[in-house]
């Protein structure tokens, strides 16, 4: 969502004549666009900030803006903090970065915009492949760890028209995939539903191939979206269902609002309806009050899951959040310990289904190049499985190919192209 945020802000600026530059040394203009999910994005963000201070003094006319949720969630108290900052723009008002040269006062923007569902903005797409597509805003679910409703507001959902329009665009632009994006797509509610927003995606553009989502609570996750996922040709056989803790103890205090049974039993409906389905996920480890038992729930959950993936990470405290002034906070080094076995656990079995594909063929949508080796492509499979490749001259990003499995890593599969 924050990448495609940027893709924005550099669309407004582009189309105004602005171009990127490589160095900040060059710049006119640097922008922050800033996560505050978790305390590190916040701390790494103050440190490279820090940096600036003497780039500033060398060049007055230099400005500088902060955007994203640490801009919402700071507000004019980033400005006290760090006065060589000239603009403060939360995530709703990226339509200011219009008048950001004109302006030459301090630009604090941090409003309520009543009509985000309805802005649509120029868009600097950095990938040419696979592009991000926003179908709502916002977030209304509280869980208490979370900050995002209080920097990125109450939900909305796009209109259906202007989705479909989008993805017609991209179609039309040469794009092969989709990632349409939502902090909790299932509630999405427009002229469609998102089953019915799936349906209508799905009969959009001979060149999309491929249609993804994030994400998906498991509150909202239902029957007549598993059909679709299973019955839509484009729609990928791979979901992103965040649970976060094994422990229905611990779900409850997270306001979550569903159990671990509730969970299962949707993962079981999945497994039955989607045989070759991948299934990656969120966990949250050393949130207050968790004992050693539930943690022990959550390592059992991985086990009797199995993921073919997850995000794992350290709870981090975020002020305005319930979960920041709750009791029985957990010291830094158990949460380590934890999340060292969450992550030992998951690799073993992630390495384990990604061996078991070993002789099998893949469809895969390349890419790009692989960052480690120019000799070397990149792409996916349907079910979100990093591949690699020795290149082609016969290939390029974009082309969606077949290929023989040769070797399953921990973190992608490499094999050769049939070709």
């Amino acid at each position: 969502m924050n990448v495609h945020d940027s893709e924005k802000i550099a669309g407004i600026l582009t189309a105004k004549n602005y171009e990127l530059a490589y160095n900040p040394n060059e710049a006119d203009l640097i922008i922050f666009n800033t996560c505050s999910i978790r305390q590190k994005a916040e701390q790494k963000f103050y440190s490279q900030l820090g940096k600036l201070k003497i780039l500033k003094k060398k060049n007055p006319k230099l400005k500088i803006a902060v955007a994203g949720c640490i801009a919402q969630q700071e507000g004019d108290n980033l400005i006290k903090k760090v006065p060589y900052v000239d603009h403060v723009l939360g995530p709703q008002n990226l339509e200011f970065f219009n008048n950001i040269f004109e302006e030459k006062e301090k630009i604090l923007a941090l409003e309520e915009n009543p009509h985000l569902q309805y802005l649509e903005l120029p868009i600097k797409r950095i990938d040419k492949v696979k592009a991000f597509v926003n179908i709502m805003y916002g977030c209304d679910n509280f869980c208490s760890y979370c900050i995002v409703p209080f920097t990125r507001g109450r939900e909305r959902s796009r209109p259906s028209s202007a989705i479909i329009k989008e993805v017609k665009q991209l179609s039309e632009q040469g794009f092969k995939e989709v990632i349409l994006l939502g902090q909790n797509v299932n509630s999405y509610k427009s002229q469609y539903d998102f089953p019915g927003l799936l349906r209508e995606l799905n009969r959009v553009g001979e060149n999309i191939k491929r249609i993804r989502f994030v994400t998906s609570h498991p509150k909202d996750f239902s029957l007549d979206l598993i059909h679709a996922i299973r019955d839509l040709d484009k729609v990928c056989e791979h979901i992103h269902l965040p649970l976060q803790s094994g422990s229905d103890k611990i779900l409850e205090l997270m306001n979550r609002k569903y159990s671990f049974k509730e969970y299962m039993k949707k993962i079981e409906i999945l497994k039955k309806e989607i045989p070759n389905i991948a299934i990656t996920s969120d966990i949250i480890s050393g949130f207050p009050q968790e004992t050693e038992e539930d943690h022990k729930q959550t390592i059992n959950a991985l086990r009797e899951i199995e993921f073919d993936g997850i995000f794992a990470f350290k709870f981090s405290k975020r002020r305005g959040t319930k979960a920041s002034q709750m009791e029985g906070h957990i010291a830094e080094e158990v949460k380590s310990e934890r999340l060292s076995e969450i992550l030992k656990i998951q690799d073993e079995i992630t390495e384990r289904k990604n061996k078991e594909l070993e002789g099998t063929i893949q469809e895969i949508l390349i890419e790009g190049f692989s960052e480690k080796s120019a000799d070397q492509l990149t792409g996916r499979t349907r079910t979100n499985k990093i591949f690699v490749s020795q290149k082609s001259n016969k290939i390029l990003p974009g082309d969606i190919v077949k290929a023989l499995i040769i070797k399953g890593n921990k973190h992608s599969i490499f094999g050769n192209f049939l070709i």
